[in-house]
């Protein structure tokens, strides 16, 4: 049962409300807005820049504040530091319509930047502007999901425009150079070999160099092991 009297109500503003269920109960947390997703992203590791309030509620908009007797019991543990983050990393952040429009907004325009910064027209090799990869992305109808990263998003996004009929779109290719030491590397030059899309030429000189160009894709970066 949730405390709810005179004197511990505590009414706050303009605030994000992160929200976990737990043993049959709701608790949530008072956050600064556009900090929660900071934190989770590790960009700020500072609670105090996160929570407008240390402590737990069960209804933020009504100020009522948790029993801790029942909160330890449900979450295992009387420590209240490690109780708030594990509801910020587990719970749900409530976003109003704007809120929720504006993150869209954003994450589509990070997923366009990605995907530009990656493909090109096959058929003259030239970029895509974001704004141009951002008709493609509302023509072919996509629709991007909250809990992704953009970088998830955008290895899909290629596939699906790659896929769809009527886009020339295909992932850029750079010119890789490598130079290594033939005798001592035979077997890392044939793992090479094997990671190369596209080779333009392999030579070796008289000093035992053996040189290797060829066209591979600019992402991923492919590392030998």
């Amino acid at each position: 049962m949730a405390l709810f009297t005179p004197t511990n109500q505590k009414r706050l503003t303009n605030i994000s409300v992160v929200r976990l269920k737990k043993g049959g109960n709701r608790y949530e947390l008072a956050c600064y807005p556009n900090k929660v997703q900071a934190w989770r992203d590790k960009l700020e590791t500072n609670l105090d820049e996160v929570l407008q309030a240390h402590c737990v509620f069960t209804n933020v908009s009504k100020g009522q504040f948790a029993n801790k007797k029942e909160m330890y019991v449900h979450f295992c543990t009387e420590d209240e530091r490690q109780i708030i983050k594990t509801i910020l990393e587990h719970g749900e952040l409530q976003l109003t319509e704007k809120e929720r429009l504006v993150g869209q907004q954003a994450l589509f325009r990070d997923v366009a930047k990605i995907v530009s910064e990656r493909c090109v027209n096959p058929e003259n090799n030239r970029a895509y502007t974001v704004t141009m990869i951002e008709k493609m992305m509302k023509d072919c109808h996509i629709s991007l999901k909250a809990n992704k990263s953009a970088k998830q998003h955008a290895l899909e996004v290629i596939k699906q425009l790659r896929s769809a009929p009527g886009f020339k779109i295909a992932p850029s290719m750079m010119e890789v150079n490598i130079t290594i030491q033939k005798d001592s590397c035979e077997p890392v030059i044939e793992r090479l070999l094997q990671l190369c899309n596209d080779i333009i030429q392999q030579s070796e000189s008289s000093d035992g160099l053996y040189d290797l160009v060829s066209l591979d894709l600019s992402s991923p970066i492919k590392f030998i092991t």
